[in-house]
């Protein structure tokens, strides 16, 4: 589906209008989005698509996923959280997932950054130089 530049517009303003003190409010949100379905302004789907885009970005931006080929002892776990933490701000949700395929190392992602220190991932690296 195009999106018109106002339909961009109208998410958007929606969308700042749900975030309190950095993060999104879900209550907020909810009731935003009620209100778009209940008034159903002139193109309210594009709004309501293009709107449900930018919620999915700031969740996938506030999520912070960390892999890694063993379990992670709880000073690493707590010691990840500071760091990232301290870096990209409060309210980051984590996710620790074990993946054996990494062979060794962590591989850590949070929205668009990826920080890859396992030896699966420098494996890759000189399998695709050679």
């Amino acid at each position: 589906m195009k999106i018109s530049k106002q339909a961009r517009r109208d998410a958007r303003q929606l969308f700042r209008s749900c975030m309190t003190s950095g993060g999104l409010d879900e209550n907020r949100s909810r009731q935003a989005l009620h209100r778009v379905a209940e008034g159903k302004p002139r193109g309210y789907l594009a709004i309501l698509s293009h709107f449900q885009r930018l919620v999915r970005l700031e969740l996938l931006r506030r999520t912070a996923k960390v892999e890694s080929a063993v379990p992670l002892s709880p000073q690493m776990q707590t010691q990840l959280q500071t760091d990232l933490t301290r870096q990209y701000g409060p309210g980051l949700t984590f996710m620790f997932l074990q993946n054996a395929a990494l062979i060794g190392g962590v591989r850590i992602q949070v929205g668009g950054d990826v920080y890859d220190g396992t030896v699966q991932g420098r494996l890759e690296e000189l399998r695709i130089k050679n």
